[in-house]
């Protein structure tokens, strides 16, 4: 043993350095540390303590004199020690937040970590762990718009009142469009999924023209009423809204929850809704058109429609349409 280390293991701190040992829980650095001392009381040197625990001789002394000045707890825990490099100047962080919450430089949109590590002359880890530290995101924008609409609550209490609490023997649809949908078409044939490999179909396309979307969503049981057209106008709209009236089952009011669309207030459109007086319209607040429930699978509809085969431009009918809850319908001929 080292000159000036003398230890004394009490039978209190035999049995917790004991229990340590034994215990299958035990970190492999508390056992070590524990062996030691347990050989040290035993009498054993240094050199024969050493091919007991396998550790160094400097290991030995240190875990020696630890346990001499702090006891078994000084076992359990090790000492602080100070960080590799010097952390960074608070003027340094300071500098960077700036750079972040400030404009980009030149035509850029958005700070990147790499510009802001230039900028501010320090490592681009380092530039990192300062805006994890302070929850920043240059790269990030979270879009918003408020509704100037006057009569924004009454709409809105209106649109949800149908939703939450549908009036008895009426239908409650979602209606919106998708305009400028490309029919496209593969240059080949691809071929099907098998086991172990994916389906296949060229990079390349060819264009067959646009189409527009026309769908009315059940809000009841998710069903969808589509059509494709050629055109965006009142005289198409129409032509739906006649395609509606065939499908809903007759005694049925009819509820039908639409934005603001030019197409929507044409005048003969309001001339139609007065000839059909099972039909109320309810318009969605100015810049709240995503109180229509439609509007979320209308894009869903459009990117899975991407081929001539589900889409052609005032041909066969969408053969797939998504309906509410992750289900699928057939819509008819338009």
């Amino acid at each position: 043993m080292r000159a000036g280390i003398v230890v004394n293991v009490t039978p209190d701190d035999r049995r917790r350095l004991a229990a340590i040992v034994a215990d299958r829980s035990s970190a492999q650095k508390h056992v070590w540390r524990a062996q030691i001392i347990l050989a040290t009381a035993d009498g054993c040197g240094t050199v024969q303590v050493m091919r007991r625990s396998g550790k160094a001789k400097p290991v030995i002394w240190r875990w020696q004199e630890r346990f001499m000045q702090e006891g078994v707890e000084g076992l359990l825990r090790d000492k602080t020690r100070p960080p590799g490099k010097a952390p960074l100047p608070a003027e340094t962080v300071r500098r960077v937040l700036d750079l972040a919450l400030g404009p980009p430089p030149g035509e850029a949109t958005h700070w990147t970590g790499r510009m802001l590590s230039r900028a501010a002359d320090v490592s681009l880890r380092s530039v990192q762990r300062i805006l994890e530290a302070h929850q920043l995101a240059p790269h990030r924008i979270r879009t918003f718009k408020l509704s100037n609409d006057a009569k924004f609550a009454d709409k809105l209490k209106d649109i949800v009142g149908l939703y939450v609490d549908p009036p008895a023997h009426a239908v409650v649809l979602s209606v919106d469009e998708k305009s400028q949908i490309q029919a496209l078409d593969r240059t080949q044939p691809g071929l099907p999924m098998k086991k172990g490999r994916a389906g296949t179909m060229t990079h390349d396309y060819k264009r067959n023209g646009t189409t527009t979307l026309f769908a009315a969503l059940n809000v009841l049981d998710g069903q969808v009423i589509g059509r494709n057209m050629q055109r965006h106008r009142h005289q198409e709209f129409i032509r739906f809204l006649n395609a509606v009236e065939a499908e809903v089952p007759a005694g049925k009011l009819i509820h039908a929850i639409l934005d603001n669309y030019a197409t929507h207030k044409h005048p003969k459109v309001r001339d139609w809704l007065a000839s059909h007086p099972r039909w109320t319209f309810h318009f969605t607040p100015t810049s709240a058109s995503w109180l229509n429930c439609q509007r979320r699978t209308k894009n869903a509809s459009a990117s899975r429609s991407k081929d001539a085969s589900d889409v052609s431009v005032g041909g066969p009918p969408l053969r797939w349409l998504p309906a509410f809850g992750d289900q699928a319908c057939v819509a008819s001929t338009g």
